[in-house]
């Protein structure tokens, strides 16, 4: 049998992510960290698998070489496959404990007690979509002697900043995102089953273009139509596309699970002047928007270059224009760290990577048209080229 194994990063990588984590944990005063998102899980021990349904903990200590992974029994492959982690940095729960009385954080309630570090100060991912609260609930009980603190956001800090590996993942997922949304737009067209040109765009995710092969998206493709598109997160149904109505496809490349969203609106027929007019203002500012990036500045600056250019026209939005973004896995390709917003002091630094969309909804139709960019020396680096405009078919 041929190998499995699938890193996409060298042990230097890791250890220089692991390195950083362990001086963030001191400034917090932590002597123990527990992951439970699996974007983190993925970002610091490099595990890739389909099973954060059941529970996932990555301990990181002050001192530790490396992190200490623990997962369910049958998933020992899919971490001896994946991982940088020596095999004794690996261990597992009995299936006992899956949907039983015991629960996988009381066996890791006695690790650290076997470790000796059950009196210290812990960290939690409190806001994590993956930790129960059953699961904190049993840590709590079975480790009465620790200080738990909440740790939300501490790695997701540090990846904020990418890697030069990491941006040329991001590079590549943009090029898939930009074919996919030329097949999605391809395929949707008056009489066309919704379900169709889905399943057309998620063919052209997964396969890819010809220098990579594409991931499943952390957020399935959103493909709202009619009035529906006045509401962001709707997908798609099993109806037809009918003459006249809007159209918004929102989808992401993946490689490596490094997500490059894109979106785009188009119209079935001729659209309303005043469509026509909101597009442009609001392709002008995200524009705008683009170019205020650089090193130095801050996301709030970034927004208020988007709401001058749009001030004085029909086009309005309260809530934020972009956000970070990098790893995923469902139920998101949000990095939850930095956002294009007011009030967002965060200093752009080269190699942050945002979603930048200026989404605006009315009553009766919706208008989306994003990009994915890179803070580079020189400004704003987009990563598809697809037209950044109303599409009228």
């Amino acid at each position: 049998m041929g190998q499995l194994v699938r890193r996409p990063f060298d042990d230097a990588e890791y250890r220089e992510r692991l390195r950083e984590t362990q001086l963030r944990m001191g400034e917090r005063g932590l002597d123990v960290l527990l992951l439970t998102d699996p974007a983190n899980v993925y970002y610091l021990s490099g595990y890739d698998a389909y099973s954060f349904y059941t529970p996932q903990i990555l301990i990181v200590t002050a001192e530790s070489a490396q992190p200490v992974g623990v997962w369910r029994e049958q998933d020992y492959r899919c971490a001896t496959e994946t991982t940088w982690l020596d095999d004794e940095n690996v261990l597992l729960y009995t299936d006992d404990y899956v949907d039983a009385e015991r629960h996988p954080m009381e066996f890791v309630a006695d690790l650290l007690r076997d470790r000796g570090d059950a009196g210290t100060t812990v960290g939690v991912e409190m806001d994590a979509y993956y930790l129960s609260a059953r699961a904190y609930r049993a840590l709590h009980r079975a480790l009465p002697e620790a200080t738990l603190r909440d740790a939300t956001g501490l790695v997701n800090g540090v990846r904020l900043v990418k890697s030069d590996r990491e941006v040329d993942y991001h590079r590549h997922a943009g090029k898939i995102a930009e074919r996919a949304m030329r097949v999605g737009v391809e395929a949707i067209d008056v009489g066309v089953r919704q379900s169709e040109a889905a399943g057309a765009v998620y063919d052209a995710l997964l396969s890819g273009t010809a220098e990579t092969g594409g991931d499943y998206p952390a957020i399935v493709p959103l493909m709202p139509s009619g009035r529906g598109t006045g509401s962001p997160h709707l997908t798609w149904t099993d109806e037809a596309y009918e003459a006249g109505e809007p159209v918004i496809l929102e989808l992401a490349g993946v490689v490596n699970r490094y997500h490059s969203p894109l979106a785009r609106t188009m119209f079935l027929g001729e659209p309303p002047a005043e469509a026509r007019e909101a597009a442009a203002v609001i392709v002008e500012g995200l524009e705008a928007a683009l170019d205020a990036v650089e090193p130095g500045v801050t996301c709030e600056a970034v927004e208020r270059a988007w709401r001058e250019r749009i001030e004085g026209t029909r086009v309005e939005k309260e809530s934020r224009i972009g956000y970070s973004t990098g790893i995923g896995y469902p139920p998101t390709w949000i990095e939850r760290t930095a956002n294009i917003r007011p009030g967002d002091e965060t200093v752009l630094e080269e190699n942050m990577v945002f979603h930048l969309i200026p989404g605006v909804w009315f009553d009766d139709y919706g208008i989306e048209i994003s990009e994915s960019f890179r803070v580079t020396g020189d400004g704003a680096e987009t990563f598809a080229d697809f037209p950044r405009e109303l599409i009228v078919k």
